[in-house]
C-alpha cells in the first residue's frame, strides 16, 4: 500500500502503484508550477483533499520514502 501522510495521519492511500506517487509529485510542485500550482494547492489539496500547509510524507508499506512541503499559498 502507498499513502501520503501529514502530521502522522494518512490523508490518501491506494494500491495501484501510480496514483499516490503522482499526487505526491503534484502536491510538492514537481508536476505543476506557477499559478497552476497555487490553484491546485488552494482548491484541490487544501479545499478538497483535506491537506494543510506543512510537511507531507510519501509512504510505501508503512515506511516514509519521500518528504515534501505543501506551501502556505
Amino acid at each position: 500500500m502507498e499513502a501520503i501522510r501529514q502530521n502522522g495521519k494518512i490523508i490518501l492511500h491506494g494500491n495501484d502503484g501510480i496514483s499516490i506517487k503522482m499526487i505526491f509529485k503534484n502536491l510538492t510542485g514537481r508536476n505543476f508550477q506557477g499559478q497552476e500550482y497555487v490553484e491546485y494547492i488552494r482548491h484541490i489539496a487544501i479545499g478538497d483533499m483535506g491537506f494543510s500547509p506543512g510537511i507531507i510524507e510519501y509512504c510505501r508499506d508503512g515506511e516514509a520514502v519521500g518528504k515534501g512541503t505543501i506551501p502556505n499559498v
